[in-house]
């Protein structure tokens, strides 16, 4: 496929990419919950083509498609880092399709997702949704904005006591 990227090419910094990968191996899929509580299947699928290989995640009906393909065509793909190593993803933006091409060789001897990484192309990201743990101070702001209503009301009464003189 015209401009497809390289799996040797990949970096963790790698967005909107296109790759052709024949697929070597569809692991178990698993189910999970999303930190949104959202239940998923998720399964870990080694894709690879004469530069290297590189795991390539897929949820949901993406698994059994990988399944029935000799090489697959992600379209606007992704990578991210799993405790340090480097997945391909497929995304919401993103989409998985058959190849159209052949990949006679594979080159397994380079495994792009065994390297580790540090995860620093995202700087903050984890510290920003520890922020989100602290917006619970909001339910305190909230908690006082009911004894003000609670004060608000007790001031009703006095203007109804007001009225019955």
């Amino acid at each position: 496929m015209e401009g497809a990227t390289k799996i040797k090419d990949l970096t963790p910094s790698s967005r909107r990419v296109n790759v052709l990968g024949k697929v070597l191996s569809v692991g178990e899929a698993k189910a999970i919950t999303t930190r949104f509580g959202e239940e998923k299947t998720v399964s870990e699928v080694v894709v690879g083509d004469e530069t290297g290989k590189i795991i390539l995640s897929l949820w949901g009906d993406q698994i059994d498609q990988a399944k029935d393909l000799g090489t697959v065509y992600i379209d606007n793909g992704y990578i991210s880092l799993v405790r340090g190593h480097m997945r391909l993803n497929v995304g919401k933006y993103g989409s998985l399709n058959p190849g159209t091409e052949e990949i006679k060789e594979v080159n397994e001897s380079l495994d792009m997702s065994e390297k580790e990484y540090e995860n620093q192309y995202r700087p903050g990201y984890y510290k920003r949704g520890g922020n989100f743990g602290g917006s619970g101070g909001g339910g305190g702001y909230r908690r006082g904005g009911s004894g003000y209503g609670d004060r608000g009301r007790s001031r009703g009464g006095d203007s109804s006591g007001h009225s019955d003189d």
